[in-house]
C-alpha cells in the first residue's frame, strides 16, 4: 500500500500481545498523514532481539481531538499527532 502526505488513514484496531509502539487510544481512529519520516527497522521486532526487517515507513499522523476523545470539550480545530508505522495504517 502506498501512503502519502495528505492521505486519510485509519489506525488498525488490533490489540496484539507484546511490545507495541502504537498508542492504544489511537487504534481504530482516523487521521491524516502530515509527514513521512523515512524507513526504519521495525521497533516491535527489535524489542525481541530480531532484526526488524523489512524496514517500515514511519509517518506523522494528525488526529482531531474530538475524534479521539468522545468527551473532548476543546476547540474543533484542536489536534493530537503521533508517529505511526505503516503496518498499523490503512486507507480510510
Amino acid at each position: 500500500m502506498n501512503l502519502s502526505i495528505g492521505d486519510r488513514v485509519r489506525v488498525r484496531a488490533g490489540d496484539p500481545p507484546g511490545h507495541i509502539r502504537t498508542p492504544y487510544y489511537l487504534r481504530g481512529k482516523e487521521g491524516v498523514i502530515v509527514a513521512r519520516w523515512g524507513e526504519f527497522r521495525n521497533p516491535e521486532e527489535l524489542a525481541y532481539g530480531k532484526q526488524g526487517l523489512p524496514k517500515r515507513t514511519l509517518f506523522l499522523v494528525r488526529f482531531r481531538q474530538c475524534d479521539v476523545w468522545p468527551d473532548f470539550i476543546g476547540g474543533a480545530h484542536d489536534t493530537v499527532s503521533a508517529d505511526i508505522y505503516d503496518h498499523w495504517l490503512e486507507q480510510a
